[in-house]
């Protein structure tokens, strides 16, 4: 698995400017970001210091992008189905976009508020370790 966080305006990512912050096809990341995410430059604004411009944590879009490779294009797609039809919970406080390219599943969450990101997240994963624990269990799935 691949993840990437970020979160506007500096801290511990990349600037949301768009991208999806990661590549789940083997794409290298910005220093020290797996998966495509990359630290912002510090820029000095015409007062002085860029900080002053930066908005409060409250404010901030957190990005977090998570790659999930499957052995098999139908794997993913299973997965995919499995995942895809759960309502996220803080509809509007909590973004998240599920795709599915090839032999992986990518999910994206958008959130200002970082703790319900957190949640959503965790929630997700657990999700994910049962559809791996069902589809190993039962073992790869017959083409039909």
């Amino acid at each position: 698995m691949q993840a990437a966080g970020a979160d506007a305006g500096g801290g511990a990512g990349g600037v949301d400017n768009g991208r999806d912050g990661h590549d789940c096809h083997g794409g290298r990341g910005g220093p020290g970001f797996p998966g495509g995410a990359a630290r912002p430059q510090h820029v000095p604004g015409p007062g002085g210091d860029a900080a002053s411009k930066i908005p409060r944590p409250e404010s901030r879009i957190h990005v977090f992008a998570l790659c999930v490779p499957f052995p098999s294009d139908l794997e993913a797609e299973i997965a995919y189905g499995s995942l895809a039809p759960d309502a996220e919970p803080h509809r509007g406080a909590v973004e998240k976009q599920l795709t599915v390219s090839g032999s992986v599943v990518a999910v994206r969450w958008r959130a200002k508020d970082p703790r319900l990101l957190r949640i959503s997240i965790i929630t997700f994963l657990d999700q994910l370790s049962l559809v791996m624990q069902i589809m190993r269990r039962f073992g790869p799935p017959v083409s039909r």
